[in-house]
């Protein structure tokens, strides 16, 4: 049997997207910034050396969705960190995560895009019939 699909990129003119899927609501967030990651280098070859601890706040999860989002792309422009394992527990209105992951060398890993940050264009997260389904733009 076949592994469930974790994300699928969007081809989106100017700008480059996820649809993410996720079983419950902490797995699509999870999905998400695995989804992410592999669209800014191979995450293969990172080593993990480093654990985060990342939590966030915000009205609803859209915000939330975001904001999560967005706090791993500030990670990587200001310190090089990316990462490959995403362990997330929504409570209430916070996203508490632990991220395993490493820093980035462009030397050695290839880079992929440049993303600037996820957006509210075209932003949605459901629930239906299979779990979870979301759709996030990036700014590359």
């Amino acid at each position: 049997m076949s592994e469930k699909k974790k994300y699928e990129p969007l081809d989106v003119f100017g700008d480059v997207g996820l649809r993410v899927f996720g079983n419950t609501l902490n797995e699509l967030f999870e999905n998400a910034a695995f989804g992410m990651s592999g669209l800014i280098t191979d995450t293969a070859q990172i080593m993990e050396t480093e654990k985060k601890q990342i939590t966030v706040e915000a009205d609803n999860y859209e915000s939330l969705f975001v904001r999560w989002l967005n706090e791993l792309v500030f990670l990587f422009d200001a310190h090089g960190f990316i990462g490959k394992q995403f362990s997330v527990n929504l409570k209430g209105n916070a996203v508490e995560a632990e991220v395993l992951g490493g820093y980035f060398d462009p030397e050695v890993q290839e880079q992929r895009l440049l993303i600037k940050a996820a957006t509210y264009h075209r932003l949605f997260l459901k629930k239906n019939d299979s779990g979870w389904l979301a759709e996030v733009i990036f700014d590359i």
